[in-house]
């Protein structure tokens, strides 16, 4: 499935999905730990933000100036309404070039939505766009391989790389595993925590 068509359909579930995580607290606890590794904590990037929430409130909390990026121009409306001091732009992932490089970058659960050939691409070019001494969180489906699920009534399509390929990809581009967690088991769900190693840019402004 290509990106634009998944951006169609949550188009059409933005409403029902903006209701439900609303309330939600998955992930934040990692995100906590992320925020607390990071060097300084002045730009970050939420790749795949949808509506926007916890995540991008608590990046801001900790003094982030936001971007967010997400391929469903009805889930960035959410977000620009609900958080007026952050900065986004409806793109994919795929096609976005970063302008920047940023201290904190988070892809939760949007990055198994990318076509399968795209995963070793994306990932390395998140890793390329942190500054020395960031930090990446993302997730992962953990098993390597293309499925399809119902949400809302719509089939959307998942891809994920190995749980070893990934750790591949971020070592070659610069980024140490901090953490890698199966906090869903038995479901397929592998989080992700990698900071830059290399410390140019660490200086504080």
């Amino acid at each position: 499935m290509k990106p634009t068509e998944t951006g169609r359909l949550y188009d059409s579930i933005a409403s029902w999905w903006n209701d439900q995580q609303c309330q939600s607290l998955a992930g934040i606890h990692f995100l906590d730990r992320a925020i607390r590794l990071c060097v300084n904590q002045r730009n970050a990037l939420d790749a795949g933000c949808g509506s926007g929430g916890r995540m991008i409130a608590a990046l801001e909390k900790a003094g982030f100036q936001v971007t967010g990026i997400d391929v469903s121009q009805a889930m960035i409306a959410y977000a620009r309404t609900r958080h007026p001091d952050s900065h986004f732009m409806h793109v994919e992932v795929c096609a976005w070039q970063p302008q920047q490089q940023y201290d904190a970058i988070i892809a939760w659960d949007s990055l198994f939505h990318l076509p399968y050939a795209e995963q070793s691409h994306v990932i390395k070019k998140l890793c390329n766009a942190l500054c020395g001494g960031g930090v990446i969180l993302f997730t992962a489906g953990g098993i390597d391989g293309e499925i399809t699920g119902q949400m809302c009534g719509k089939e959307f399509y998942y891809s994920s790389l190995a749980e070893e390929e990934y750790l591949k990809i971020m070592q070659e581009n610069g980024c140490r595993c901090i953490l890698m967690d199966r906090d869903q088991y038995p479901e397929e769900h592998v989080v992700f925590i990698g900071q830059k190693t290399n410390m140019r840019d660490t200086e504080r402004g």
